[in-house]
């Protein structure tokens, strides 16, 4: 966490409502503490170079507006590289990091979890539409500290040959492998594009895109009563799940999930085909009494992000120790 010149160390938590604590507090309540927007209203972006420099944050705010907190999490990257770039930076000579579908390779980079305002600012940095565009990355694997893999996550990606990879003797020349004094003097051609490993962004990223699951543990679930809701958003099959919290029955004919503790929730996983689309229906449908927010579920083969609605108000009566019944 940035702001202020000063760093503050992240540290995850499955009591935290946004996965993560910061100077002991649940890192959603420290940033509405100090007007800044939650976590689910952030996209992953992936820093391989000096984005993640607390130094070059304080520069983006003196020189090109970047306001509030800055969410920073470390991530270990598989299978993508920071390689040298084609092409010199004109205002000093220097030979920017791009990057590279690299595959067996492990590395460790950062993700920041972004507003809108901060991508705009970033897309100013990186020169958006000129020498990198903003994509989803399709390719790699990018596992955030807390162990949470980030699937669909957003960076900037060569945009044209001048920021495409420099191949020397036909290979792309990792950052970790030479330094920028040996990088100037690198000579080669520019890589070509490849296209199957992003989706270039058009626009300003929706936070409402991001993850494209969700967490169903009640009357969702497939075969339940407001399945015919959900089920013509859903692609792919139901995955069994389950996170950190206490599932109780309301008696209204639904359940309500209290998350964090020592309990285990378990419900289902499903992909959503359009989140931006279908997430505003189904908070139609979960209505007031519940709050959307992400969470890291679990899988058998994985943890990951998903949207899942808890419960706001208090329950009584204790946790069912058994899956919500069917309807």
């Amino acid at each position: 966490m940035h702001l202020d010149a000063v760093s503050r160390r992240l540290d995850p938590s499955d009591r935290a409502a946004a996965g993560w604590t910061v100077e002991g507090a649940d890192l959603d309540a420290w940033l509405a503490r100090h007007g800044a927007a939650p976590m689910a209203r952030r996209v992953p972006v992936l820093a391989f170079g000096s984005n993640r420099s607390p130094g070059k944050l304080t520069w983006l705010r003196e020189h090109l507006g970047l306001t509030g907190p800055v969410v920073v999490l470390r991530a270990r990257v598989e299978d993508l590289a920071a390689v040298w770039a084609a092409g010199l930076r004109a205002r000093d000579g220097a030979r920017p990091a791009t990057l590279a579908p690299a595959p067996g390779v492990v590395e460790t980079h950062a993700v920041w979890m972004a507003t809108a305002d901060q991508v705009r600012v970033l897309d100013r940095c990186e020169g958006r539409g000129e020498r990198y565009d903003l994509v989803r990355l399709r390719a790699g694997t990018v596992t955030t500290e807390d162990g949470a893999r980030l699937g669909g996550v957003w960076t900037y990606w060569a945009g044209g040959p001048v920021r495409a990879p420099l191949l020397v003797d036909g290979a792309p020349v990792r950052v970790a492998d030479v330094d920028q004094a040996a990088a100037r003097e690198l000579a080669g051609d520019p890589a070509p594009p490849v296209p199957d490993a992003v989706t270039v962004e058009h626009g300003v990223p929706d936070a409402l895109a991001w993850p494209d699951r969700v967490f169903v543990y009640g009357t969702l679930l497939p075969g339940r009563r407001a399945w015919p809701l959900i089920g013509p958003h859903v692609t792919g099959r139901a995955v069994e799940a389950w996170m950190p919290g206490r599932v109780h029955d309301t008696g209204r004919g639904y359940p309500a999930l209290v998350p964090g503790g020592p309990g285990r929730a378990r419900g289902a996983l499903l992909t959503l085909a359009d989140p931006p689309s279908a997430l505003p229906l189904l908070d139609g449908y979960e209505g007031p009494d519940y709050a959307r927010r992400r969470a890291v579920v679990h899988t058998p083969d994985a943890r990951r992000p998903a949207w899942v609605w808890t419960w706001r108000g208090a329950v009584h009566g204790a946790p069912l120790t058994a899956a919500w019944p069917a309807d």
